[in-house]
C-alpha cells in the first residue's frame, strides 16, 4: 500500500522505515532536507516540498502526519487546498483529542476523511513494532489497515490472555480502532497518563532504595530537623542497579518501563548525566481535564503530573512562602 509520511523525526523516520521494510511503497517529506535525503537513500521516495509530496501519491490519497501537536492545524490548512474527497489525512502525532474532533468537523465538507492514531512504542518502535490506537470511521480505518498491521508488533509479542481463542484480535496483534474520531488520541491520552503515573512510582521507590543509608550519613543535629529516631534500621547499603536487574525476574512489578529503568542505572547508577527537571507534552494535563469534566477519580496520575511541575521549579515560590510563615509565626530560620 502507498503512504506519504510528513515528520521525519525520531518516531516518524522510524515508522516509515519500518513501513518500507514491509513492503509498502512510502513517499516522505519533512522540512530537514537531510532527513528526506537519508530515508530516499533508503529507498524511499523523497518529495522537495508539500506540493511535490502531493503530487506523488495516488488517489485516494493517504498522509501521514507525524508532528508535534502545535503543528498539526498549520500542515492540515496547507495540504487541504491540494486534496481531493476520498483522501485521508492521519494524525499521528500527540495531539489534544477535543482538537480531532475539530479537524474532521472542519474536513467533512470537502469529503476528506480524518484519522487520530495514538502511538505508543518510542524510539524502539522499529524493532519492537508500535501499538497504535485509531479514532475515525470505521471504513477508512479498515482501508488503512495494512499499515496499522505492518506497524503494530504481532501478536506473538505476548503471551495469550488466558480465555483467549481463535482469530487474534487487532488488539492482540497490536493495533485497535476505538471510535469515531478522537477516541484514538483520548486512549493514547490515558495510556501517558498511566504511564505518568508508573514512572513517578518507579522514581519514588527507587529514590527510597537510595535513602536506605541514611543511618549511617552523619546528620547536623538541630532544632529546625525531626531527628532520625533508629539510625540502625537505615544502614543498608542497597544496590539499586541490582534491585532493577532483580525486580525484572519474575516481580509483579516487571515492565518494560523498569527494563528502561535498569538500563539507565547499569549505565550510571548516580544519575549525573540528569538535572531532575521533568518535562510534560500535554497528555497528563489532558488526562487530569478529563477525569475533572468526567467527574472520575485519578489522583495518582494527577498527583504525577504536579510532580513534573514542581521537578521544574514551579513550587519554588510556595516553598519559600512557607518558610516565610514559619519565620513569621516561629522565628524559624532557613537552614543553610
Amino acid at each position: 500500500m502507498q503512504i506519504g509520511m510528513i515528520g521525519l523525526g525520531r518516531m516518524g523516520a522510524n515508522m516509515v522505515r519500518r513501513l518500507h521494510q514491509g513492503g509498502h511503497d512510502c513517499v516522505v517529506f519533512d522540512r530537514s532536507r537531510a532527513a528526506v535525503q537519508g530515508l530516499a537513500a533508503e529507498g524511499m521516495t523523497p518529495a522537495s516540498s508539500v506540493q511535490d509530496f502531493v503530487s506523488k501519491l495516488s488517489r485516494p490519497r493517504a498522509i501521514w502526519l507525524m508532528l508535534p501537536a502545535a503543528v498539526v492545524d498549520a500542515s492540515i490548512a496547507e495540504l487541504t487546498p491540494l486534496l481531493d474527497a476520498g483522501d485521508i489525512i492521519i494524525d499521528g502525532g500527540n495531539s489534544y483529542y477535543k482538537d480531532d474532533i475539530a479537524r474532521a468537523k472542519s474536513l467533512a465538507p470537502k469529503s476528506i476523511q480524518y484519522v487520530d492514531v495514538g502511538v505508543s512504542g518510542g524510539t524502539w518502535g522499529l524493532e519492537r513494532g508500535y501499538c497504535l490506537m485509531m479514532g475515525g470511521q470505521k471504513q477508512t480505518v479498515a482501508h488503512l489497515q495494512p499499515i496499522f498491521a505492518t506497524l503494530a508488533p504481532g501478536v506473538a509479542t505476548a503471551p495469550r490472555t488466558e480465555g483467549c481463542s481463535g482469530e487474534p484480535s487487532t488488539a492482540e496483534i497490536g493495533y485497535l480502532h476505538c471510535g469515531q474520531e478522537g477516541a484514538g488520541h483520548f486512549v493514547k491520552m490515558v495510556h501517558n497518563g498511566i504511564e505518568y503515573g508508573m514512572m513517578a512510582a518507579y522514581a519514588e521507590g527507587f529514590n527510597l532504595l537510595r535513602h536506605a543509608n541514611v543511618g549511617g550519613v552523619s546528620l547536623h543535629v538541630d532544632a529546625e530537623t525531626t531527628p532520625l529516631r533508629e539510625p540502625d534500621a537505615f544502614r543498608y547499603e542497597i544496590d539499586v542497579a541490582q534491585v532493577a536487574e532483580l525486580w525484572r525476574r519474575g516481580s509483579v512489578v516487571s515492565s518494560w518501563l523498569l527494563d528502561l529503568t535498569a538500563h539507565a542505572l547499569q549505565s550510571d547508577a548516580d544519575l549525573s548525566k540528569f538535572s531532575g527537571q521533568v518535562s510534560d507534552s500535554g497528555e497528563g494535563r489532558w488526562t487530569s481535564i478529563a477525569a475533572i469534566e468526567s467527574g472520575t477519580p485519578a489522583p495518582v496520575l494527577t498527583a504525577a503530573l504536579f510532580n513534573r511541575f514542581t521537578s521544574r521549579g514551579e513550587a519554588d515560590y510556595g516553598s519559600k512562602l512557607l518558610s516565610a510563615l514559619r519565620f513569621e509565626f516561629g522565628g524559624h530560620n532557613e537552614k543553610k
